[in-house]
């Protein structure tokens, strides 16, 4: 089976890792390097019990978190490359009464859905994690959350698919996709190339390639993210503020997310990003005032209408299958979303979650 996958974000590595594992013939395009896209603004986070709040996404977020271990272990064994990954859970903070009592009603909330958690008073609060303001009002322990570092598992998925038999083309800008009588072929500067499945996992840029008759109905929403540097892990575990999160490294950076910006395909970082993040982080832990500022990322997250992702074959185009419009969970559904296209291409076997991201609902 002759398959290409279009961008090289965490999704599309993820996909043609799947695919070359399970033994086709993989070219993996990319208009710039691997992991230059949305991935740049992604901080890795783990963390479907905040993030899902629509049930659709919930039930995936949560499925693709259980594949997590499994996911790192089969990257880290095709790669050889080490890849920092942390399930020490999250930490959802409040800083009002207020806020203290809708994690409260969060809590009852798991606590019916038989998810393990811990609500945490101001004391256990600070005893848990000391360095955080003073002001905290209480907190919502997940045990399960974590991350994962996503410029090195960028890396890694890259090693992998090359150890697995795939070839990654870098600065290949797709100028269409069309579906032919015996194949599906992909147009870029240096002349068509020949598929037998073409996967769109071009996030943002998705709607840009001509793919058909057909526009991918996604928006890029600009996300900035901050790397502050402490002598020390700030803290143990991921914070989740109302305004940003925190996400403490093994070696003393902490990655402070992000903005959501309806820009267009404006990825430049801006005084007020990086002002209203520090200043959001500096709220939830004070220490980071005397941080260092290591770097400013910013990234285009793919969008959609209803915020969930579209996977699934074409209806128009059989040799089409798509793997895009992740929005914040690219990284958390790359798992997942891998093995909903491995399954759909090389066994054709339709799961049933993708009655939840069909690209029908959106007329592709």
């Amino acid at each position: 089976m002759r398959c290409i996958v279009v961008g090289a974000g965490i999704v599309g590595c993820a996909v043609a890792h799947e695919l070359a594992s399970r033994g086709a013939h993989v070219r993996l395009l990319d208009m710039r390097d691997v992991g230059q896209g949305a991935t740049r603004a992604s901080a890795g986070v783990l963390c479907p019990y905040i993030e899902g709040h629509a049930a659709a996404l919930l039930q995936l977020g949560v499925r693709s978190l259980r594949m997590y271990d499994g996911f790192i272990e089969a990257v880290r064994a095709d790669s050889n490359v080490p890849v920092e990954y942390r399930r020490t859970g999250t930490l959802e903070v409040a800083l009002t009464d207020e806020q203290a009592a809708g994690l409260r009603a969060q809590a009852e909330r798991h606590a019916a859905s038989g998810v393990e958690h811990r609500y945490l008073d101001t004391r256990e609060t600070r005893e848990l994690e000391p360095g955080l303001s003073a002001e905290v009002a209480g907190a919502l322990l997940v045990p399960e959350h974590g991350y994962v570092g996503v410029s090195g598992l960028a890396r890694a998925l890259a090693d992998a698919c090359r150890a697995r038999g795939a070839t990654i083309l870098r600065g290949a800008a797709v100028r269409s996709v069309e579906q032919k009588l015996a194949h599906v072929e992909v147009v870029v500067d240096e002349g068509p190339l020949a598929a037998d499945v073409v996967v769109i996992a071009a996030g943002s840029w998705s709607s840009a390639l001509q793919i058909g008759h057909a526009q991918v109905p996604v928006k890029p929403v600009r996300g900035q993210l901050l790397q502050l540097g402490f002598a020390g892990p700030p803290a143990a575990r991921v914070i989740w503020g109302r305004d940003c999160y925190l996400v403490p490294w093994t070696s003393g950076s902490m990655l402070v997310g992000a903005t959501a910006e309806d820009v267009g395909f404006d990825e430049s970082a801006t005084v007020a990003g990086v002002r209203d993040l520090l200043d959001a982080a500096c709220e939830l832990l004070p220490s980071s005032w005397s941080a260092r500022l290591e770097d400013v990322r910013v990234g285009l997250r793919p969008a959609t209408s209803d915020e969930l992702p579209i996977i699934g074959h074409s209806s128009a185009m059989p040799g089409v299958v798509f793997a895009t419009g992740h929005f914040r969970n690219g990284v958390l559904l790359a798992p997942l979303t891998a093995r909903l296209v491995g399954g759909l291409v090389l066994s054709e076997l339709a799961d049933a979650d993708l009655s939840l991201t069909r690209p029908a609902r959106f007329g592709l």
